[in-house]
């Protein structure tokens, strides 16, 4: 059953506050065009409503007209009748020129509110975006942008015009009736707007629940799907299968209850129009039988309430509809309200780098609050350097790319780049002077040819084979059929682990960047491919600097310098042949690697 009360005002309020941040949409600042079609398309409204509002009288006249006895004059009611024609038609015309002229308006309001959450949504962490579940985020886009079009075409033209269409129907009921026919009108549509609130209200819980529902059935659906070789590897289907299928099911109950509190919401309405239907019609009978009025008056009265109760009926569904997109909208806009955890500073110049060096100065950090990672860690790279970051699993050393990129920011300390302090620049050209080899390097579902290029917009072709050709992987694109055209698939599943690699690889390459941050850039290479990567690898970082994450050691034994991270603190510092000498944690690691390698 429906609740005893309306909804709290908390919702209402929210609601009050969604709509006038969608209102910048529905009246766009600096788009003087569209402007300009809103005011056309709401006098073509007003011009609809009296065309419709004038049809009724030719109705009367000609029924009237017809019933006097006159049938010598049959002229003036067939005339009246092509008007009564031509009043309906002349509406429908300026009712479908209105929707050619504002389809632009909502197109536009459309894709201006999904550009922004697209825009907000790249400007948001990375912590934000690793406990967010893409499915959810997905439908969460997909249901708010939808509703934007239909919200400003309900907003437009059914609530003024129909507020409009009541107003005068009731002048022209009390001019030709009196207050009875009126009041009857006016308490039935009052009654019917409370009624389609109350229910509506209940409905608007159930609609949220359904969203629910239905963003986890979909982040279900797109996990699994992701993660289709897991579950092979486990034999997990069916497990997949049920786990979806709770989902869904929960979501179906959910979509049931909504669809039938529809249903109650119809018959409640259809009482409500139908009882003032029946009044009318009595009264106007009444009023024949006593000789006040015509035959003509009780079509009058017929056909004005029927166009009433069109208007009327569409007012439930838009009601509904707004209700619902309001709900949809506010998941939209709690989106774009996420804070942005990593800003620039206002009026941050640009990074500029004269000589790329890297220092850690004292940085302590951590993801959450009760585990630091880093503990005052500091360290320097020169201009040029290759420096190696080693140390066991959860030392850091992943955390320090993060840093590097500034998709965080330190509790405290600073982090250097030539010297200047990339919390007070701006993080885009921190960004662009960095390029980075992932060890899990993820693909666009694209081509071969796009994801190298993507490296740096606007790269031409023969920037984009030599970094292939120094990539080790031009003589395998070679020999696809397709070439750069070739898919790779989604997340790249097309290719193995090491063309992957090697694509990414490329794609760095085009970037061309002052530092490099090579995260176990050959993880994924076999032997052979492996030290031509590292070769590649050596000579495009001579005049670079270069940090290199590794867990094997012997990736990084020729490296200028090694850091040995434990515990988020600088244990070791020193070349290979140094470190092997102090006996301390490298040699550990060195010599338990190699026993490994040997077994």
């Amino acid at each position: 059953m429906p609740p005893d009360h309306a909804s709290p005002t908390p919702d209402d309020h929210d609601s009050w506050s969604t709509l006038k941040r969608f209102l910048p949409y529905l009246w766009p600042k600096d788009n003087r065009s569209l402007k300009v079609r809103i005011v056309i398309a709401l006098t073509l409204v007003l011009m609809a409503k009296a065309a419709i509002l004038s049809a009724p009288f030719a109705y009367r006249n000609a029924v009237d007209g017809m019933t006097d006895g006159t049938q010598d004059v049959f002229m003036v009611p067939l005339a009246l009748v092509a008007a009564y024609v031509l009043a309906r038609f002349t509406s429908l015309m300026f009712d479908n020129l209105r929707n050619i002229i504002f389809e632009r308006v909502g197109q536009d309001a459309t894709r201006q509110f999904a550009e922004d959450v697209f825009h907000r949504l790249h400007r948001l962490s990375l912590r934000f975006h690793l406990s967010r579940r893409t499915g959810e985020i997905t439908k969460t886009i997909e249901r708010g942008t939808k509703t934007i079009d239909s919200m400003l075409y309900f907003m437009l033209f059914n609530i003024a015009p129909t507020a409009i269409e009541l107003t005068a129907v009731g002048i022209i009921f009390y001019i030709n009736f009196g207050w009875e026919l009126v009041a009857a009108t006016a308490v039935t549509v009052v009654l019917y707007i409370a009624v389609t609130r109350w229910i509506t209200e209940w409905r608007t819980k159930l609609r949220r629940e359904m969203n629910d529902l239905d963003g986890r059935a979909l982040d279900r659906a797109v996990d699994s799907l992701l993660n289709y070789e897991t579950v092979k590897y486990f034999g997990a289907e069916e497990r997949e299968e049920k786990r979806y299928a709770a989902a869904a099911r929960a979501y179906a109950d959910a979509a049931v209850k909504s669809d039938n509190s529809l249903g109650l919401l119809n018959i409640t309405q259809s009482l409500i129009t139908n009882a003032l239907m029946a009044g009318a019609m009595a009264f106007s009978v009444w009023g024949w039988s006593k000789g006040e009025l015509t035959v003509g008056d009780l079509v009058f009265v017929n056909t004005y309430l029927l166009q009433l109760f069109r208007p009327l009926d569409l007012l439930g569904f838009v009601y509904r509809t707004i209700r619902q997109g309001l709900v949809d909208m506010a998941e939209m806009f709690r989106l774009m309200d996420t804070a942005i955890e990593v800003e620039d500073a206002p009026g941050a110049p640009a990074l500029v780098i004269r000589k790329p060096t890297v220092a850690f100065d004292n940085v302590v950090f951590g993801y959450e609050p009760d585990r630091t990672i880093l503990h005052g860690l500091s360290f320097e790279v020169p201009a040029g350097d290759n420096i190696a970051i080693v140390g066991p699993s959860g030392a850091g050393k992943s955390t320090i790319a993060r840093l590097l990129f500034r998709f965080y920011d330190p509790w405290s300390g600073r982090i250097l780049i030539d010297g200047q302090d990339i919390a007070a620049v701006q993080q885009d050209t921190v960004r662009a002077a960095i390029g980075i080899v992932p060890q899990d390097s993820v693909l666009f579902n694209e081509t071969i040819g796009y994801n190298i290029a993507y490296g740096k917009g606007g790269t031409d072709e023969q920037t984009m084979l030599a970094a292939a050709r120094d990539a080790a992987i031009l003589p395998f694109i070679e020999q696809l059929p397709k070439g750069f055209d070739t898919e790779v698939g989604e997340r790249g599943l097309k290719l193995s682990g090491g063309e992957k690699q090697r694509v990414a690889i490329a794609r760095t390459l085009v970037k061309n960047p002052p530092i490099l941050m090579l995260d176990e850039a050959t993880s994924a290479l076999d032997s052979r491919t492996e030290q031509d990567i590292l070769a590649t690898l050596d000579r495009i970082s001579r005049d670079r600097t270069t940090l290199s994450i590794a867990h094997r050691l012997s990736t990084v034994a020729d490296a200028d310098d090694i850091i040995v991270l434990d515990q988020g603190q600088l244990a070791e510092r020193g070349t290979h042949a140094a470190l092997l000498k102090h006996d301390g944690l490298y040699a550990e690691m060195w010599a338990r690697q190699q026993s490994e390698r040997e077994e």
